[in-house]
């Protein structure tokens, strides 16, 4: 591969045609100035809504954390919670990718995905409705993370009868959802939970960056879903004004990262792909974990685009989600 390429991997016609779309969508959306057309990028961000009845086995809903600044989630749980004398699940806080300014719960792909991993892991989903940026920018989305996590530990918050184990609670999140696991994960410190005990984050292919270039930003400039372009859009609609890449919100393990090694932190396991042009960030995350003592993981799939867990057609998915279930399983062991 050239020092600088564009990535054009084999891929399903149906998967390289909504990377188009979206991408298309994407970058009609965000101006210049570092602001998005909200009413465009609706053309193209397709909604779904909650369903009571059971699809593929798994029912949903939306709760609402806080009116005042649209915080909400989408609750999804499996059928079999329902049986008679089955055991409690386990519930996955759900933070979406996007670039932090992009999708929602109900965006269809994200319900698609979230309604899997609720029937596969048989597990309660709660896909978080957080504030986006530019609008709102970094550490609301932290903020509005570990608000939810206080309110799903008031057990009275919870509809009646759901069959759940908030002592077995793990956090999840891809690319941006990923950055902003990590972040909730550090404030959950700053809070004494009554009910709620995180035991695991879900990392997969998370969002970090810096000012340096890494040699698969280089090499993979031009990539689906995340050129070097977009992803410079995306840093600097997101940071704080003034900021630079090494801000400790993007690169975590970098010369302004907050020490963690004390820092009460969950088992991880980080999903990278191969071709993926944050891979080197993401690996540099999993040895900055390891490095501060914490338990991690990391598994790598070298054919693997961003964002492939979203397409079920693509052999990488079925073995994120086996992966993904064996994790959770050992941690409840």
């Amino acid at each position: 591969m050239s020092s600088k390429s564009k990535l054009s991997p084999k891929l399903p016609w149906r998967v390289r045609l909504f990377v188009s779309v979206m991408s298309f969508g994407v970058d009609m959306c965000r101006r210049s100035n570092f602001t998005v057309n909200r009413t465009l990028m609706n053309l193209f961000d397709l909604k779904s809504t909650a369903s009571n009845n059971p699809i593929n086995g798994v029912k949903s809903s939306d709760i609402v954390v806080d009116s005042s600044c649209d915080l909400w989630f989408r609750l999804y749980t499996p059928t079999a919670a329902d049986a008679p004398g089955s055991p409690t699940l386990p519930v996955v806080i759900f933070f979406h990718g996007g670039g932090f300014a992009f999708m929602a719960p109900n965006s269809k792909p994200y319900d698609d995905f979230c309604r899997r991993l609720a029937g596969e892991l048989t597990a309660i989903v709660i896909s978080v409705n957080y504030r986006l940026s530019p609008e709102h920018r970094c550490p609301t989305q932290y903020e509005d993370g570990l608000k939810v996590m206080k309110f799903i530990d008031d057990v009275n918050q919870w509809p009646e009868g759901l069959n759940v184990n908030l002592k077995e609670c793990f956090i999840a999140g891809d690319s941006a959802g990923g950055n902003i696991a990590h972040h909730v994960a550090v404030k959950a410190n700053e809070h004494k939970f009554r009910k709620l005990r995180l035991i695991g984050i879900i990392a997969i292919q998370p969002f970090f960056g810096g000012e340096e270039r890494t040699e698969a930003e280089i090499q993979m400039e031009v990539a689906p879903f995340i050129s070097r372009e977009r992803i410079e859009w995306m840093w600097k609609a997101f940071l704080p004004e003034g900021s630079d890449r090494d801000h400790p919100a993007a690169n975590v393990f970098g010369p302004n990262g907050e020490e963690i090694s004390s820092v009460e932190y969950p088992a991880t396991i980080v999903f990278v792909g191969g071709l993926d042009p944050l891979k080197d960030w993401q690996k540099r995350y999993y040895e900055g974990l390891k490095k501060s003592g914490k338990e991690t993981y990391l598994v790598e799939y070298p054919n693997a685009i961003h964002t492939f867990y979203a397409y079920p057609e693509l052999p990488e998915t079925s073995l994120f989600v086996k992966e993904t279930r064996h994790f959770i399983q050992k941690l409840l062991k």
